[in-house]
């Protein structure tokens, strides 16, 4: 089933009347939804408007995923090398067109597309970390010569776009243990993951190692399936956001 005109109207006119969260000081509402055919499939692509970073965000939805449970979802960051650009240094464009593929074949899902270029440094920060990295650093050396945090993204916009959606639960889809962390610190319904995993090309193998080793995301190089289970920092049932968050800190 998909979002009809009535629904659209429907979140459109219900997100607009929303009462901002006074406690975080965050405010995201949906702005516009228009139907959007892809060479992945059919969607709709949903504009927000949000006042903490100004950026526009955007969720490409397939079917009506209001008041949905378990949701198959994406969480992607901008980048525009990648992306747009088909570069081979990271696994970015792979990894979109794959979750969209996939979930252009499900009845229904969600991609959020995040503008948080080069892991939220900017695109300029980015290209001088490209830099560094061609002088032997890795992705994290890089960043932190910089003077950033090996990853600057932050999801509590994700969490809000999602809330406007009506979204009560997701299956996220993701190799990266922080964005769990994150979503359900901002109060996300996290009910499983689903792996992400692509295979590597000469140019980002080295890049995807540095992502596994220092950056705890679940890719297995030895061709095992590498389960949340068996990280060495497991988010277990019943800990609390601020213990969740210690574990990445």
């Amino acid at each position: 089933m998909t979002l009809t005109h009535l629904k659209i109207q429907e979140l459109l006119d219900g997100d607009r009347a929303h009462e901002c969260d006074d406690d975080s000081r965050v405010c995201v509402r949906i702005a516009s939804i228009a139907e959007l055919p892809t060479r992945f499939g059919d969607f709709h692509i949903v504009a927000f408007y949000n006042n903490k970073d100004d950026k526009e965000h955007a969720a490409i939805v397939k079917g009506d995923v209001t008041d949905g449970e378990d949701i198959p979802m994406r969480l992607h960051s901008e980048c525009l090398t990648g992306d747009a650009l088909g570069s081979l240094r990271c696994d970015c464009r792979d990894q979109l067109e794959a979750a969209l593929t996939a979930i252009g074949k499900m009845e229904k899902g969600i991609v959020l597309y995040l503008r948080q270029e080069g892991r939220g440094i900017g695109f300029t920060n980015k290209i001088r970390a490209y830099g560094l990295q061609d002088y032997g650093l890795d992705t994290v050396e890089a960043n932190l010569a910089l003077g950033f945090r090996d990853d600057e993204r932050d999801y509590e916009v994700a969490a809000h776009m999602l809330k406007s959606l009506k979204v009560k639960s997701i299956q996220l889809m993701t190799n990266n243990p922080k964005k769990i962390a994150d979503l359900t610190r901002y109060g996300v319904n996290i009910s499983g993951r689903i792996p992400h995993v692509l295979p590597p090309n000469p140019h980002n193998e080295f890049y995807l190692r540095t992502k596994a080793a220092k950056s705890g995301h679940l890719i297995d190089f030895s061709g095992k399936e590498h389960l949340l289970e068996q990280i060495d920092r497991p988010i277990v049932k019943g800990m609390t956001a601020e213990q969740i968050k210690a574990l990445y800190e």
